[in-house]
């Protein structure tokens, strides 16, 4: 006899599927990918981040955005304005002078303290692989890994420098200064000049402290140099084609 399949009632509960819910991204995953996006100019300053558009493009509840954008509003790339939501910080005139000013006071510090790291050599290294790959990306013309990597010299050289201060305080001003190149860069001109990463790399690696901060204010006017600080608006952008 063939066995009958028994009936469900209006008032049975469904039964629950055995898929286990789709996670999305984890937060750590969403704020490194934000933050990439930043960095390589896909989010141009004055981008709106909406929450809802951001929890579909990632599959995530609004809930782990909303934990993701005041990390971002901290290290000073996100404005979260009240009524109005998240947006890419827009640096004006007066705070791109005001960052610029500031790097080129603590990054001879940077200099100073790599020189006298006892394991310099195995640090020079990793420097000079890292200035391959910025070569690699301008030879490829690679626009996007060229704004990166430039970023990341500067941060990694103060991560190896030794003082967790500094390389916090590195961080986010290389971020605002991505920024600052987003709004105010020469199309015509590179903001930073990857040989002179080069150059910087081999005083370090001779020792000579002197010689390496003399370049690094150099390399710092340079980039300023190559700005043009006007104020410029950028138009809508579309946050899924950013973002992929």
């Amino acid at each position: 006899m063939p066995r009958m399949r028994r009936r469900k009632t209006k008032y049975e509960p469904a039964r629950r599927s055995r898929r286990a819910p789709r996670e999305g991204l984890a937060e750590d995953a969403i704020y490194d990918r934000l933050l990439a996006a930043i960095f390589e100019h896909r989010l141009p300053p004055g981008t709106k981040l909406g929450e809802d558009r951001l929890a579909a493009i990632y599959g995530v509840s609004r809930a782990r955005i909303r934990r993701v954008l005041p990390r971002l509003a901290h290290e000073g790339v996100v404005t979260l304005e009240p009524n109005r939501g998240a947006f890419v910080a827009k640096p004006t005139v007066a705070e791109a002078h005001a960052v610029l000013e500031t790097r080129r006071v603590l990054e001879p510090g940077v200099v100073e303290r790599f020189v006298q790291q006892p394991d310099r050599k195995a640090l020079v290294a990793r420097l000079r692989q890292h200035v391959a790959a910025e070569r690699r990306a301008r030879a490829a013309s690679d626009t996007r890994s060229i704004v990166r990597l430039s970023g990341e010299f500067h941060i990694l050289l103060a991560d190896m420098a030794g003082n967790l201060l500094m390389a916090k305080i590195m961080r986010e001003l290389c971020s605002l200064t991505c920024l600052i190149i987003a709004l105010y860069d020469k199309p015509s001109v590179p903001s930073c000049l990857g040989e002179e990463h080069a150059e910087i790399v081999e005083a370090l690696a001779a020792g000579d402290g002197g010689r390496a901060t003399q370049l690094m204010v150099q390399h710092l006017e340079h980039v300023e140099e190559n700005l043009d600080l006007t104020v410029v608006e950028s138009g809508p952008v579309d946050l899924e084609s950013a973002l992929d």
